[in-house]
């Protein structure tokens, strides 16, 4: 019996996942899935057929998004968010209308900062104190890796001059040793500790604005980049498994549970738990977060060689050598090979080129006790690598997840990275093609709320090396062009790449048998010069055969 297509797209380009079709192409599906594609489907076609006309513009696979924090996102997008601005007046601006609109919060919280715009990387106290009054204030920078906080924050706390820099942290001080109001990595956890707990209808009604809002730039799945207790952040675990239960999370999503880096491997019969209990055919608790540095903007990025700190350099307090490694590297390799053997998918945080190191050297020690793994082992951010390290990707088969947005000559870049690096190793960042050419699997996601979820912005910085022109930190030089991609190339990493990422192998194509998670654009971005990629707009999304944009 012939099946017949519930829609048809047509008129319009079509990118399979890893190449463009000819403009001829038309896809069929019914239900849930794809049933034709080719420029012949008129024997699928019946009189209850829809046709979606593309009107010249791309159909593509939906996007799956490989690094993301969804519930933080749209948590941020409720409070105080800063993320629309970008210097100290509007930041301050946004908190003073907050904080009067919300008199009776014990807590102003949210968060969106850059640290470029303040000298340092670090704002004051005192601005806060100026706008709020005596109220507690805790806001995440926009890398979530420092808070911004007022007095009364640090007063609760009992941070003051004589308190020491935690283990993994450090607290920004003025010249008179007093805590200036930032603190970084670890020394966050001081005040977020005393921060009121988002409650599960909190995260719940967060994560449904931050679906919609996904859906809306033409995100169908995603992996969440920390599902687990860090920081004042709760389990989001059942929170995930009540919307995939409700039919409220139209998305397919895995979670990457947490390793607490202050334990061991005790805590691993407890991760396998987890996933037994939160396994749904929407959401899986499949894959383990491992953030085994910071960030070279506060400089606790895990690097080879010691930090440059150059005279007159605003970049920040300094003298932290060659950074933390917040994972013993010594166990590291024990702790993978542990989970690799019980089919947990390892997805590393590894930003300075001795943590991406030390997480390659963690995945060949569980390859030679365990054998080749079918895992689909990640590495995220991967914004320094030695030149040493760049073939070890593809010859352990371990996954590039690049967070592409990240790759240009943005003010905290030039201001705060590029300084303490050097000259050699700031030409080691974000080697897109190197690792391409070396044969690595690329996977992309945004690391949303640090930066925008929209693909689209991500995928011209992987193609262009600059920011978008319309955005306000734009400048026309290339952030090292050598290391751009194609368009496929960044296409195929943001779909099929992320897709096998979370092991939804139904996903991430346009082909036959394929699931029906589809996404309409307004334009053929193959067809208008590259530095138009950017004003690419969604029209329509499609979970499954079901539109949900």
């Amino acid at each position: 019996m012939t099946i017949h297509a519930d829609i048809v797209f047509e008129n319009g380009s079509v990118f399979d996942g890893s190449r463009l079709l000819p403009t001829s192409t038309r896809v069929a599906i019914s239900g849930t899935s794809i049933i034709a594609v080719g420029s012949d489907v008129d024997g699928v076609v019946g009189v209850g057929t829809r046709r979606v006309d593309l009107e010249g513009g791309l159909l593509l696979p939906g996007f799956t998004d490989a690094h993301i924090h969804p519930i933080e996102g749209g948590l941020e997008r409720m409070r105080c968010d800063l993320s629309p601005a970008s210097t100290r007046d509007e930041y301050l601006s946004i908190i003073r209308a907050y904080a009067e609109a919300n008199p009776d919060l014990p807590w102003i919280l949210g968060g969106g900062w850059q640290l470029a715009a303040f000298p340092g990387g670090v704002p004051q106290a005192s601005d806060l104190d100026a706008v709020v009054g005596a109220r507690p204030v805790f806001l995440a920078n926009r890398d979530h890796h420092g808070a911004w906080v007022s007095t009364r924050a640090l007063e609760l706390a009992g941070i003051d001059r004589n308190t020491p820099d935690p283990v993994d942290g450090r607290i920004e001080r003025n010249a008179d040793g007093s805590p200036s109001g930032v603190l970084q990595e670890g020394a966050r956890l001081l005040v977020s500790r005393l921060v009121p707990d988002d409650t599960d209808d909190d995260n719940y009604s967060a994560l449904l604005a931050a679906q919609g809002y996904l859906h809306s730039v033409g995100v169908t799945g995603w992996q969440d980049a920390i599902v687990g207790d860090y920081g004042n952040h709760s389990d989001t675990g059942d929170v995930y498994l009540r919307a995939a239960k409700n039919g409220d999370l139209t998305a397919r999503v895995v979670a990457a549970l947490w390793w607490d880096r202050n334990r061991g491997s005790e805590q691993i019969p407890e991760l396998v738990a987890r996933r037994e209990q939160l396994a749904h055919e929407r959401f899986a608790a499949s894959s383990i977060k491992i953030m085994q540095d910071g960030i070279p903007e506060n400089q606790t990025a895990a690097m080879i060689d010691p930090y440059v700190v150059p005279t007159g350099c605003r970049c920040g307090a300094g003298g932290l050598g060659s950074g933390l490694s917040f994972v013993d590297p010594a166990v590291l390799g024990d702790y993978v090979a542990s989970l690799d053997a019980l089919a947990f998918q390892i997805h590393f945080h590894a930003i300075g080129d001795r943590a991406v190191r030390e997480a390659l050297d963690a995945f060949a020690e569980a390859q030679r006790r365990n054998g080749p793994s079918a895992n689909r082992h990640h590495i995220a951010h991967v914004q320094v690598v030695h030149p040493h390290d760049i073939s070890r990707f593809a010859e352990l088969d371990v996954t590039a997840n690049l967070q592409t947005l990240w790759a240009s000559f943005e003010p905290q870049m030039v201001e705060l990275n590029l300084p303490v690096l050097g000259e050699e190793r700031s030409a080691w960042q974000y080697p897109f093609a190197d690792l391409a050419n070396a044969g690595s699997r690329l996977a992309s996601g945004s690391d949303w709320p640090v930066t925008t979820p929209d693909p689209w912005a991500a995928i011209h910085v992987a193609v262009n090396r600059t920011l978008p022109p319309g955005d306000a930190d734009y400048t026309s030089k290339a952030f090292y062009p050598a290391q751009s991609l194609t368009l496929e190339q960044a296409l195929a990493s943001y779909t099929s790449g992320s897709a096998r990422i979370n092991g939804h192998d139904s996903a991430g194509r346009i082909a036959e048998g394929f699931d029906a998670d589809l996404v309409v654009v307004d334009r053929d971005p193959f067809a208008s010069p590259t530095e138009l990629i950017s004003e690419t707009r969604t029209r329509e999304t499609w979970v499954r055969g079901r539109q949900v944009f």
